[in-house]
């Protein structure tokens, strides 16, 4: 009994450790003047009850408890202020790098960076990715990649829809866009290579924005193991395509590899081989998991509503009509999809893949009222405006003429963002899912095979059973 007798008193005291803890952390909110909320459990906050309960819940429950403008809580460890509605949205998209500045939860930056970048300023990092970003992803360079979009779309579809009764959406949805970024990016397309990146792909999906516990078997623990494995693929496909740069002197640059290692800052400096591999890594991510879900909700919606796909069928076979049978889309052809983009808009508003973003105040400053001080984290959250009937009246209806002319107000309809740090893969996706809606809608009539499918959240909306639908080739 006396070996154990130093280790029980404070396990009888830690019950009551707890409970004064968390009496200070009440009294000392109650005082001050920060936003109306609750930090939660300390250490866990509020991240089980945002996972359990989902973001659109989670966020609508304490917009109606604390308040419909901001209120407080505490995730991945941080303690964080939620701005609400469209005024929230503004006042975050108009105030970068004044009032606030980019972050990333740790878990993400373990996943993506290298180890030596993970403590570094985010914006530093982020300004020479980022004029390049915008430099190559703006429709005009993009107008090239149209043809090939097509026609890895038609592969797709032959090889794994065409001679099926029944497929299941999802799961294939995340092998095209991963497949599709793959050749884009790297002009990778042998299956065996693009499989071994998939493999450990999908550790750093599953689990970088989980809570940050680092131990065996926790997806955290995944994420960073899976970053590591991939940026060491990545970085053996630089060196090589390096190499090949070097022995060949191209200059245009053929991909956005190639574009990437010959591109320079301001003062013509390099991105580092390094630098690139996490980039790549980001730009992968990013092309996967919201593209790959966005898809999947418009599919799942023209499965539903035949009114809606008889519009867009009507709208694609004009456009198919145009051309030939070999002829692939054209930059010209994805200008007449308007009202498949609505129908593309208005899935992204009822399922949008990208929750939000954050920011990091980087002084004290104050909003509706309330202080945030400096060091806090921001988060804003698409279910403020998507969902809200003030915003879009039956907000539950798919009504695509919510996106004629003009379209919603502004910063109520933001599955990209806004402001400074607006998406910019925005057109990338644009494109990739009009492509893919052109090649589906014309090809087949879709009917889901479980019509109330249940949709889960595991980081983004998900089918739970993966969408399964069942296809209907037309008569030629």
């Amino acid at each position: 009994m006396d070996t154990f007798s130093p280790y029980l008193l404070p396990l009888a005291l830690l019950p009551l450790s707890l409970y004064l803890l968390l009496f200070f952390l009440k009294r000392d909110s109650s005082k001050s003047n920060h936003p109306p909320g609750t930090s939660g459990w300390p250490m866990i906050g509020e991240n089980i009850l945002f996972v359990m309960s989902g973001p659109q819940k989670f966020v609508n429950d304490r917009m109606k408890k604390y308040s419909p403008d901001v209120f407080q809580t505490s995730l991945f460890g941080k303690k964080m202020a939620v701005f609400c509605g469209a005024t929230g949205n503004k006042f975050l998209f108009t105030n970068e790098n004044k009032l606030l500045t980019v972050w990333l939860p740790q878990s993400v930056r373990k996943a993506l960076l290298i180890p030596s970048f993970v403590e570094s300023s985010l914006k530093e990092l982020s300004v020479i990715f980022r004029s390049f970003l915008h430099d190559i992803l703006k429709p005009e360079a993009l107008k090239q990649y149209i043809p090939l979009m097509d026609s890895m779309a038609r592969d797709h579809l032959e090889a794994e829809w065409l001679h099926n009764d029944e497929v299941k959406v999802f799961p294939l949805m995340k092998k095209y866009t991963f497949d599709l970024a793959c050749k884009l990016f790297m002009s990778i397309d042998d299956p065996e290579h693009v499989n071994r990146l998939a493999t450990h792909f999908t550790l750093v999906t599953s689990g970088m924005f989980s809570v940050p516990i680092d131990l065996p078997g926790t997806a955290y623990n995944g994420a960073i193991k899976g970053g590591k494995l991939v940026r060491d693929q990545l970085m053996e496909i630089i060196i090589a395509r390096k190499k090949e740069l070097m022995d060949n002197k191209e200059t245009a640059g053929r991909d956005l590899l190639s574009r990437m290692i010959l591109f320079t800052g301001k003062n013509g400096e390099l991105m580092s081989e390094m630098e690139i591999s996490g980039n790549l890594l980001g730009l992968l991510v990013a092309s996967y998991e919201s593209t790959s879900t966005a898809i999947t909700f418009v599919l799942k919606y023209l499965a539903e509503l035949p009114h809606i796909y008889n519009e867009v069928l009507k709208e694609q076979m004009a456009i198919a009509k145009s051309k030939g049978p070999n002829d692939l889309l054209s930059w010209e052809d994805i200008q007449k999809m308007k009202y498949s983009w609505n129908v593309a808009c208005e899935a992204l508003r009822l399922a949008p893949p990208t929750q939000g973003s954050f920011r990091e105040a980087i002084t004290d400053f104050t909003y509706a009222g309330f202080t945030i001080p400096k060091g806090w984290k921001t988060f804003w959250n698409v279910h403020t405006t998507h969902k809200n009937p003030k915003y879009f009246p039956d907000p539950e209806k798919f009504d695509p003429s919510r996106f004629e002319g003009s379209g919603p107000t502004p910063y109520t309809f933001v599955p990209f963002g806004g402001g400074p740090r607006m998406c910019p893969g925005k057109e990338y996706a644009r494109l990739e899912i009009l492509v893919f809606m052109y090649n589906v809608v014309t090809k087949f009539k879709l009917q889901k095979s479980i019509p109330d499918e249940k949709i889960v959240f595991h980081q983004f909306p998900t089918p739970m059973n993966g969408l399964p639908v069942r296809l209907q080739l037309h008569e030629k």
